[in-house]
């Protein structure tokens, strides 16, 4: 378990996103892994944007104050002009020097000498006029914007019946009092900003399964970005996060799987059969892992069921609902719809293990991947309406992708089956009645060389079968395991009571008690030799080497104590012991059973259904005084579970029978 916990850290620690960066080069196209819905706050922020844009600037209404403030200010200049003109006793240089000096208005050379020259009621002219245009001009409203265009409207202000250098004069003398009047409110404007931003919805996106997000090639913009973001396509730089939260989630199923293996005693050979599973479980989930990620078909074609089916016709439905369940959990770890592949995975695969069982048939594990396919598309359309997706042909390719699925799962079930069958020793429900058949070679041998022995297999298989099915046993297993039990029988079959024609003499009147026994005991490694060489699995030969366990053949023995004057010190009990071993199954202890108590009902001929039920107890009572019942794990339910069954088939088989009287013809009767 930790070489499974050490792997499967970093197999889960696998991110299934990209490192990729904003502005980067799209290096593959990116699709959509699934329906997905969000809100993009790239494009909400955009579209505030655009908004805060739209929204003009917010002026105050025209203020009178500032038009007086400019005129006034216009006056001062002009009165300063107007002392100058009337210095008599400057110089004209240093009059055009003085106005100069002038801070509102640049006068230039020429202006300053034409201002100086001409007459007092042009100049007066001129100042009045220039107050006037400034009016004019301030009475409409100016904005900082604006500014240029209300100077432009000076000239068509000013009276023609100026002349044009009176006129340009007039101009260079208002121009530079032209202020914005109006002026900008931030508040306000703010407060309209503010405003038409509350009135902007939330943009949402959305991306059907399968859609691209990004080709390849293409510069990865703030909109693909958080689309690949929302999507769990990009991983983080820093990925200590990942590798914490992978950690726990590999100890906690870990842990999981610790607590049902502790549970379960799976076979005498254990460890061999943990790994095989561990590397059977780990090239499933390597290969999901690898093929999975980043993919949107891909996760509904892999064959989880398939694992499912072999766990389930090797180790029982119990095993395959808690390793199907760690598998799912594992392989859909990291991926962007974890429950929804869980479900998918585990529920359908689940469904098709119950038809399966124990897989008698070929044609079970198809029927098992069919059910398998129908529940995965009824999942899929489920979830997905439930989504909200429209999207059909996605849908009806997820669909044909459960129906591959479960039929996919059913080969790789059938095939892992047989491959681990093979590798572990144990007998599937095919190979069983694959050579419980009655052409087998085996039988048709046993058959024609001992049929008493074949006939008494039949009986026993059917007394054992029935026992293990009321006490929870494998019943196929045990049948199969009868009819081949004495096998080596067919070896010697004379020396076998059952294959001895009534009036004959016994094979073993003039042997030695010693040759006899060793001629009965000898059937049990005949059997094993034939077992081998007709190829019967393992298990089949456990029934063979362990029906008579390390009892002794006690015929045999009594004979030759007698022979001893019934001295048993002089008899070496070993000498007529079977190798054994002793039942390692619940199977095997009921072959040996049932083989006791068909012998003894038959040598006994018992007359009632009381009868039965003794000679039953006395064998069951006699098994467990040997200790040939210990490593069974038979309880002492079981064992009265057993008496019942063995009786009621046993007085089925050995019920009265009415002679038929013969006609006789009337000469006879004359």
């Amino acid at each position: 378990m930790g070489v499974l916990g050490a792997l499967l850290l970093p197999l889960a620690s696998r991110p299934a996103s990209y490192q990729i960066l904003l502005g980067s080069v799209a290096t593959q196209d990116y699709q959509a892994p699934r329906n997905i819905s969000y809100v993009s706050e790239v494009l909400t922020e955009n579209k505030i944007s655009t908004v805060k844009a739209s929204v003009p600037n917010i002026y105050l209404p025209v203020d009178p104050a500032i038009a007086r403030h400019q005129i006034d200010r216009l006056r001062k200049s002009l009165d300063f002009i107007n002392l100058v003109r009337l210095d008599n006793i400057t110089d004209s240089n240093l009059k055009i020097e003085d106005l100069a000096q002038l801070d509102d208005i640049q006068l230039t050379k020429e202006n300053a000498i034409k201002l100086l020259s001409m007459s007092e009621s042009e100049w007066q002219n001129i100042q009045r006029e220039s107050i006037s245009v400034l009016e004019q001009v301030m009475r409409a409203s100016i904005r900082d914007s604006q500014v240029s265009e209300a100077q432009s409207r000076i000239p068509s202000l000013i009276s023609y019946t100026f002349s044009e250098e009176n006129a340009l004069t007039i101009q260079a003398l208002t121009l530079p009092f032209v202020v914005p009047n109006s002026l900008f409110s931030k508040e306000s404007t703010d407060k309209a900003i503010q405003d038409a931003i509350q009135k902007v919805e939330p943009v949402e996106k959305s991306f059907a399964t399968g859609e691209i997000i990004i080709r390849r090639g293409q510069i990865l913009d703030a909109t693909a970005f958080e689309a690949l973001t929302k999507m769990d396509l990009i991983s983080p730089k820093d990925q200590g996060q990942q590798i914490i939260s992978a950690t726990i989630f590999t100890a906690t199923l870990l842990f999981i799987i610790g607590i049902f293996f502790s549970k379960r005693r799976i076979s005498h050979d254990s460890t061999k059969q943990l790994l095989v599973l561990a590397i059977t479980f780990l090239f499933f989930l390597f290969f999901a892992k690898f093929l999975i990620p980043n993919r949107t078909i891909i996760p509904y074609l892999f064959p989880v069921a398939g694992f499912s089916f072999v766990i389930s016709a090797l180790f029982g439905f119990e095993a395959s609902f808690v390793l199907t369940f760690i598998l799912s959990c594992f392989i859909s770890y990291g991926t962007s719809d974890f429950f929804t592949l869980v479900v998918y995975y585990l529920l359908p695969s689940l469904g098709g293990a119950l038809i399966l069982g124990q897989g008698r048939r070929i044609s079970i594990f198809f029927a098992a991947g069919g059910l398998t396919g129908l529940l995965g598309a009824s999942l899929i359309f489920s979830i997905k309406f439930l989504e909200g997706s429209t999207d059909w042909l996605g849908l009806i390719t997820l669909v044909v992708a459960s129906f591959f699925n479960g039929m996919a799962s059913a080969s790789i079930g059938l095939l892992f089956q047989y491959f681990l069958s093979q590798i572990l020793g144990i007998t599937t429900a095919i190979q069983l009645l694959e050579i419980a058949r009655p052409d087998h070679p085996l039988l048709q041998f046993i058959l024609k060389n001992s049929p008493g022995s074949y006939q008494h297999s039949l009986q026993v298989s059917n007394l054992a079968e029935q026992a293990a099915k009321d006490i929870g046993a494998d019943q196929l297993l045990t049948r199969v395991g009868a009819i081949y039990h004495d096998a080596g029988k067919a070896m010697n079959p004379s020396f076998f009571i059952e294959n001895q024609v009534t009036g004959q003499i016994n094979s073993h009147d003039d042997l030695d008690p010693y040759i006899s026994a060793a001629t009965i005991i000898q059937h049990v490694t005949d059997g094993v030799d034939l077992a081998k060489k007709y190829r019967l699995p393992l298990r089949i030969i456990d029934f063979i080497l362990e029906h008579h366990g390390t009892l002794i053949t006690r015929y045999f023995y009594v004979k030759a104590v007698e022979q001893n004057n019934n001295e048993i010190d002089k008899v070496n009990e070993e000498n007529f012991r079977y190798p054994g071993p002793i039942p390692q199954s619940k199977e095997t202890a009921l072959l040996m059973l049932a083989d006791g108590c068909e012998a003894r009902a038959r040598a006994e001929k018992p007359q009632s259904k009381e009868e039965l039920r003794s000679i039953v107890q006395k064998v069951i009572d006699f098994c467990q005084k040997e200790g040939q019942l210990v490593n069974t794990e038979l309880t002492m339910s079981d064992l009265h579970i057993i008496q019942n069954s063995f009786t009621n088939t046993l007085i089925n088989s050995y019920h009265p029978r009415i002679k038929y009287p013969e006609l006789k013809n009337k000469k006879e009767a004359i």
